[in-house]
């Protein structure tokens, strides 16, 4: 499947944003790996900054709605659309990201999944049981995971169905207390400042049976990319009927309804409250 039939994009701005974010990575890889060695504290929080300058280098512009929740452990749940995900979640949250067995064995992606302390599942159910332990041993150590429900990368429009096992880590109390979930919502809306419509978004969402390599090089080719991350209420499985299929059920309802205002230029209505309260106390008439 390709996005589109021919090449848009500039190959000099892909070349200079290759070279550039290369450079950062192995400049800063071996100082992660080492951190990790030591246990220092530094080892979540340089992953962190890497993200947000990977962000400026590859030309991408997040617009946050909401705020992460500052307690700690939380578990992220997230829409999934492209291998930018990684970088523009990685810029807000300082924290690790649920991946499939199967990205560990990936050159380089695996490499930096692995430093950013990324958790391996192998999704047989023959071993969910193990999947879940580790999960839950991260979270009662305090970390904050992202997962991505989905199982897979969708195309940017809609939302695939979550998958309610992916959430059974949840079913189980962390440090004598519910496990909270996060719902996110993430949306590339914008090239250029320009909003885009379906034609252009595959060219940033990865899905399907797209080579990455080729997709890689036509979207860094591209112009300035706006990511809007929307960061709804928290909730857990006790606030709901208890069950992992209703949490996964009301995580599914709540980012999907985030993705469609992202996308149709909507704000969400607490934002539309504060900038119109924004404007009242800047002396700006409010219709």
């Amino acid at each position: 499947m390709k996005p589109a039939e021919g090449y848009i994009g500039s190959p000099l701005l892909a070349l200079r944003r290759v070279v550039l974010y290369l450079g950062l990575t192995i400049l800063l890889m071996p100082v992660q790996a080492a951190l990790l060695l030591v246990h220092a504290r530094l080892a979540k929080r340089l992953p962190f900054w890497f993200h947000r300058q990977g962000c400026r280098l590859l030309g991408i512009r997040i617009e946050r709605r909401g705020r992460p929740r500052s307690g700690h452990p939380t578990l992220f749940a997230c829409n999934h659309v492209s291998y930018f995900d990684i970088p523009v979640l990685g810029s807000q949250l300082q924290a690790s990201f649920i991946a499939k067995k199967e990205i560990a064995d990936w050159p380089f992606f695996g490499w930096l999944a692995k430093l950013q302390r990324s958790v391996f599942v192998d999704r047989r159910r023959s071993q969910s049981g193990v999947q879940r332990d580790e999960i839950q041993r991260r979270l009662e150590a305090g970390d904050d995971l992202i997962l991505f429900p989905e199982g897979t990368s969708g195309d940017g429009t809609f939302i695939l169905p979550f998958k309610s096992a992916l959430f059974s880590v949840a079913e189980r109390r962390i440090a004598g207390e519910p496990l909270v979930v996060q719902p996110v919502s993430l949306s590339y809306t914008r090239l250029d400042d320009v909003p885009m419509g379906r034609y252009l978004r595959p060219y940033f969402a990865w899905y399907g049976d797209m080579e990455l390599p080729g997709h890689l090089w036509e979207s860094l080719g591209l112009g300035c990319l706006t990511a809007v991350v929307e960061f709804h209420e928290p909730v857990t499985i006790a606030d709901l009927d208890g069950t992992r299929k209703a949490l996964a059920d009301h995580c599914h309802a709540v980012v999907g309804a985030g993705v469609a205002r992202a996308i149709g230029g909507r704000l969400p209505p607490r934002e539309k409250r504060r900038r119109r309260f924004g404007r009242k106390r800047a002396g700006v008439a409010v219709r």
